[in-house]
Parts: C-alpha cells; structure tokens; sequence
C-alpha cells in the first residue's frame, strides 16, 4: 500500500509538470516558429496523456478478484504501461521525427528566440521537480540495486516510466535549447530541424526500453528472486517437509504473486496432518509475503520431481 501510494503521489507530481510545461511549449511554438519547439510541446502532452493513462491503469488494478478474474487485476498496469510505451513512440517519437525532417528540407528563422529561451527555463524547473520525485521514489525503492539492475527487476512499471520520461524531457530540453541557439545566434537555420529530429530519437530509445519491460511483465515474468528465497525458507522451518523441490513464482502485478511450490513431506504423515502443515505453511507465508495472493503446494518426492523436469525439457 505505502509503495502504491508513492507511485500514485509520483504520477500526479509528474501530471501537473507536464500539463504546465505543454502548455508554455505550445504557446512558445505558435510566436517562434520553432519546430524543436513544437516536437517538445507534443513531447509534453503525449507524457501527460501517459500519466492520465497510469493512473487509470492503477485504479483497474486495484478491483478486488472476482469469479472471472480469481487473482485479481493486476496486469491492468502493465497492460496500460505497454500503451504508453507505443504511444510514447507513435506521437512522441513520431511527430518529432516528422517536424524534424519538415525543418531540414525547408529551413526557417525562429522568430522571437528570447520566447524560447525563457519557456525552456521554465520547463526545465517544472520537469526538473517532476524528476525529483521520481528519482526519489525510485531510488528508495532501488535499495542497494544498480540504476540499470533495478529497472530490469522493478515490477512496477509507473515508477520506472516517470523517471525515464522526465529524464527524457530534460535531454530534449537541453536539446531544442542548443538547436535555438545554433539556428538563431549562429545562422545554422537547419540545426532547429535537426534538434527536432534528435528529440525523436531519444523518445525512440525510450520507449523501446519501456515497452520491452513492459511487454515482459505483461506476458507474465518470475517474481524477483528474494520471493522465492523467502518462501523456500519458511518451507524450510516448517516440521513434516523434509525438502523443497522447486519453487515457481509468478508477477501478476506490482503487489500480487502466485507461487507454486514442490515439497516433499515426511513420510511418516497421514493425510490430515499433511492437510494442517499445508494450512500452516499458507499462513505463515501470506503472514510474512503479502504479496503473495496464491500459494499451491504440490507434495512430490525429488525423484519425481526430477524426472518431471527432465521431462518437461525434451519437449
């Protein structure tokens, strides 16, 4: 629920920069000219419908499970973070490309530059604070991970896509600003064109990097790796399993795992203990995982086991 919270609390920070910056980006682009101008402003309303987007994604998520759906919503968030990715890339990417390529057959003067200049500032302190709160966020939520070895395990999808799309604002940024001054105090008219371009491509990359974990989240991926420690190890302290076998755990959504687990019991146990060791080891799991919503509990001996798995990979 806290980490729910926080997401929630880093969308609407994200929401608010970007409705401010598009805003002042579109009104900058209408007196300049600017077509780097013009790919930022789209860049700005493109992350805001993606925050909108995020948002309602969360809310679908957190319906309760119903016959239908017996484990709940949760690949609403993926679903919905997928979306943003290819809208990130068709709108963002592709109208920068598109006014880029415009600008560079036809070179024009960008008309008041000192407008630009001073919407830029202004959008680089709005996404400036949006990043902020994300990195924040995502960093507390990192721990002692690598930048690049959190994102890859993260499981929630709006953390990582804020940060990546308020870093991605601020480049494009640094980017329209560096090709207004080329093509207004240097006379490379074509360098405004060639900004818009640049920013296309850095939209591009990031959404390409957004749908890729999105898309694998999606089509389900295994739980981070101290899920299945945890479970192996309660199973472990639980008397009457003389060993775990294997563990299979799966990410339904941020905050919702389902675990399927292969233990050996005593052999000494009859049917309603290994019923009560079963009820206990649940238990004690959901007591210390929360997120795991379903435990499946497979009594079978290593050897079988094994040969289960050989068997499962020859086909």
């Amino acid at each position: 629920m806290k980490t729910a919270h926080a997401t929630k609390l880093t969308l609407y920070a994200a929401l608010l920069g970007n409705l401010l910056v598009a805003v002042t980006k579109f009104l900058a682009a209408a007196v300049s000219g600017s077509s780097s101008m013009m790919s930022e402003a789209v860049h700005s309303v493109v992350d805001t419908l993606n925050e909108l987007l995020l948002l309602y994604g969360l809310r679908r998520a957190a319906r309760i499970a119903d016959p239908s759906h017996p484990f709940g919503y949760g690949r609403e968030v993926y679903f919905w973070s997928f979306i943003v990715a290819v809208l990130l890339f068709a709108l963002g990417a592709g109208v920068s490309v598109y006014q880029g390529v415009m600008r560079i057959q036809q070179p024009a003067t960008i008309e008041n530059a000192n407008i630009n200049y001073v919407v830029l500032a202004l959008s680089f302190v709005f996404e400036g604070a949006s990043w902020h709160v994300s990195h924040r966020a995502f960093r507390a939520a990192k721990g002692n991970a690598s930048y690049w070895a959190a994102f890859r395990e993260s499981k929630d999808p709006p953390a990582f896509i804020v940060l990546f799309e308020d870093s991605a604002a601020l480049i494009g940024i640094a980017i329209a600003a560096a090709g207004t001054w080329l093509s207004d105090s240097r006379g490379l008219l074509v360098a405004d064109g060639v900004a818009s371009l640049l920013i296309g491509v850095v939209l591009g990359i990031t959404s390409a990097l957004l749908a890729r974990e999105s898309k694998a989240l999606l089509i389900g991926e295994r739980a981070g790796p101290a899920v299945t420690a945890a479970v192996a190890a309660i199973a472990a302290e639980e008397p009457g399993i003389d060993g775990t076998n294997g563990i299979i755990a799966l990410q339904l959504g941020p905050t919702q795992v389902v675990v399927a687990l292969s233990v050996e019991f005593a052999d000494e146990l009859r049917t309603p203990e290994i019923e009560s060791v079963v009820e206990r080891l649940e238990q004690r799991v959901r007591d210390r995982i929360p997120d795991v919503v379903a435990l499946f509990v497979k009594p079978q001996t290593c050897g079988r086991f094994l040969q289960a798995e050989r068997g499962l990979s020859r086909r």
